[in-house]
This record gives C-alpha cells, structure tokens and sequence, in this order.
C-alpha cells in the first residue's frame, strides 16, 4: 500500500465515522497537529480527539480537491465538512502527512483558518 493508499483509507474510515477503523491507520506514536491548536502525541490520543470532533456530527466528509504523493509524504487539500442538526460546517484544509515503510501514519498536520471553524 502507497503512502497515498492509506491516507485514502483512513480518510475514508474518518468519513464512515468508523474511528475504531481509521486508528487502524495511525502509528502508535502518531504526531497530530492542527495547527494552530497544539499537537497531539500518540494514537489513543489522536482517537480521543477524533471522537470529540465527531461526536455531535451526524455526517462527515473530507472532499480533496488535490493530492501529492511524494515518497512516504502526502500532501492534500480538502474541504472538510462537518454534519450538524443545523447544517454543514465547511472548513479549508491543507494537510500534510507521513507514513513509515509498515504503512501507518507517523505525523498528520492539518492547517486551517480557526476563525472560520468558530463562526
């Protein structure tokens, strides 16, 4: 599996709000950024996080718009919209992301306008 084959995949296991899965993904000392929040360090955490964020959402979907692939490094950016009972919260993303040759990812960092998140 490519480094782009499982960003895929777990970006698939995120929209089918299947965390369990997606954890599947992460190495175990995953490194989650969100930038400009703090990172996270480590998989259980990375799903603890996951889990907030999803909780209250009835859907999720990450649309990519563009993808690069370079060795073990992905680089996307995407829309990531967020289901609510009141609507779809749209949000701006540049990801990047490493994976190590056992295909899971090591770092994942996301950057995204936090105002926009907020409003």
């Amino acid at each position: 599996m490519s480094a782009l084959d499982t960003v895929r995949s777990f970006i698939s296991a995120i929209e089918a709000l299947d965390l369990d899965a997606a954890g599947t993904f992460l190495a175990e000392d995953v490194v989650y950024h969100n930038v400009p929040i703090d990172p996270i360090h480590g998989r259980d955490a990375t799903i603890e996080m996951l889990r907030m964020f999803s909780a209250p959402c009835t859907g999720m979907q990450w649309v990519v718009s563009r993808e690069i692939e370079s060795g073990n490094t992905v680089v996307n950016e995407r829309v990531d919209r967020f289901g609510y009972p009141t609507g779809w919260l749209d949000l701006p993303v540049m990801g990047v992301w490493e994976v190590n040759d056992d295909g899971l990812i090591t770092l994942w960092r996301d950057y995204f306008d936090m105002g926009t998140y907020m409003t």
